[in-house]
């Protein structure tokens, strides 16, 4: 009898993409003049934002999208976008709630990207992958979508980092014979850590630029320059 497909519970899927949801639409709410967005920009911002982790997911995995699979997922990341925007005020007064919220929906993601992967019997490296592009698959859609500047790919607080953390801590665990909850708390913890630190204390990769400049200034270090 073949084992049965893992499945993520409802309630923590819909938890996550209403965070999410809620995520893309302080962020749409933060545009002004041209860029502003109407209710319908933001709908779906929230919508890309708490389903595109999961749609990548779930295709990279090759299996039916299972945020396409009930109606709730939808009415989950409308509804929390519009909250969101309609409540933006009071959401950017609490930062540091902000802040942590997001954290937690990387690495909710994260988690439950990495843990599919694994029971669907991928690799723990390949599995650690999933990971983190369905963590930070929304964020990549959003900005492709708004015409932005994808952010995992320039200077800034750790994101990506801290999900492949976070993922790799739930694989080791996990092949260490750890249960699959335990392994998925401690995944999530450690993304929520390193990226609140990394917020905090404005953490983040070397710029490529200034490694090429120490690398410039290595190999220039022992050439004789003329005396004048």
């Amino acid at each position: 009898m073949d084992e049965p497909i893992f499945v993520i519970p409802l309630w923590a899927d819909l938890l996550a993409v209403g965070l999410g949801g809620i995520q893309g639409a302080l962020f749409a709410s933060g545009f002004r003049g041209e860029r502003r967005l109407d209710l319908l920009g933001v709908a779906i911002i929230g919508i890309v934002m708490g389903m595109g982790g999961g749609l990548i997911r779930d295709l990279l995995l090759n299996v039916p999208p299972v945020t396409l699979q009930s109606n709730w997922y939808l009415l989950t990341a409308t509804a929390a976008a519009l909250v969101g925007m309609l409540l933006a005020g009071v959401f950017r007064r609490l930062n540091a709630l902000i802040v942590g919220l997001d954290a937690v929906v990387i690495g909710l993601f994260g988690a439950f990207g990495t843990t599919k992967a694994l029971a669907l019997g991928l690799p723990p490296v390949p599995a650690v992958f999933v990971g983190v592009c369905a963590a930070v698959g929304g964020g990549i859609l959003r900005d492709i979508i708004m015409g932005l500047p994808v952010a995992i790919m320039h200077v800034g607080s750790l994101y990506a980092v801290a999900a492949a953390a976070g993922c790799a801590t739930l694989a080791i665990t996990t092949e260490l014979g750890g249960a699959a909850g335990v392994a998925a708390i401690a995944g999530v913890a450690v993304t929520a850590v390193i990226r609140v630190l990394a917020v905090v204390f404005d953490i983040s990769l070397p710029e490529q630029r200034a490694l090429y400049r120490r690398k410039v200034a290595v190999e220039t270090s022992s050439i004789a320059l003329p005396k004048s």
